[in-house]
């Protein structure tokens, strides 16, 4: 049974994803989301939080077929998700003149 992943409609890429690639990559973390070296930004369900960064291997876990992610940046390590947070943060603040980051980037 495949996993019901949400994209962010302006989905945000690491230096190391291609575009080209993007529509492989979202069928396998639909799919069958065993492989390494691939990180996500999620919007976050904890209302403290506003993003989660963690491993697509993460998506195996039950929590995620019951609760799918908003995914809004896929990147290849833990360095260019931060990266991608930054970008993230920076455009919401050009943007909004705030960090509201759930109200930017919702699903």
């Amino acid at each position: 049974m495949a996993l019901e992943i949400a994209y962010h409609p302006h989905l945000y890429l690491g230096e190391s994803m291609k575009r080209k690639k993007l529509d492989k990559i979202k069928k396998k973390l639909e799919n069958r989301p065993f492989f390494s070296g691939v990180f996500l930004v999620a919007i976050s369900r904890n209302p403290y939080d506003q993003l989660e960064i963690y491993s697509a291997k993460q998506l195996r876990w039950r929590y995620y077929r019951k609760y799918p992610p908003c995914v809004v940046g896929i990147a290849g390590d833990e360095r260019e998700a931060l990266a991608l947070v930054e970008m993230i943060v920076k455009e919401c603040m050009e943007t909004r003149g705030d960090c509201a980051l759930k109200e930017y980037l919702r699903c």
